[in-house]
């Protein structure tokens, strides 16, 4: 059909980027790079930026490492979606998810004098770097955890 332009799929938001990752460390830094590449494309600052590539490198680690459990089978998904003002990046996993309101702060100082593990501070940082984040389970689907930026 020579002339005739390809249509968007009616559900695919223009300037939308979708990612699809192996379930295995490292890759987390692919999304967490062409989230950092929109923000700046959509004018934020450099320090919302970054609290954006931490925010998504955590989200994305989560989803490996406790989602889906390091199986390279499963497969992380990424979906960014830009707004006038804002970006909104989705990160799916095939994880039972988690009761959101059941984590509690981590006490900082004992993680700095050894008396805590150093880890599990990354849904403090993801809850404090962006201006909303939603843990959402879809049953039969996985889970997806929505980040919400706004410049």
């Amino acid at each position: 059909m020579a002339g005739k332009s390809k249509t968007k799929p009616l559900h695919e938001a223009p300037g939308e980027v979708r990612l699809s990752l192996p379930s295995s460390l490292g890759y987390e830094r692919i999304a967490m790079e062409a989230a950092a590449a929109m923000a700046r494309m959509m004018g934020f600052t450099p320090p919302r930026v970054e609290d954006l590539r931490t925010a998504v490198s955590e989200t994305c680690i989560n989803a490996i490492e406790h989602g889906n459990k390091l199986n390279a089978a499963n497969r992380v998904d990424v979906l960014l979606h830009p707004h006038d003002e804002t970006l909104i990046v989705q990160v799916f996993d095939n994880g039972a998810g988690f009761e959101s309101s059941v984590h509690t702060a981590p006490q900082i100082d004992k993680k700095i004098r050894g008396e805590e593990n150093s880890r599990g501070l990354g849904l403090f940082l993801i809850e404090h770097l962006v201006d909303h984040v939603e843990f959402k389970t879809m049953p039969k689907l996985g889970h997806v955890t929505t980040l919400t930026m706004k410049k």
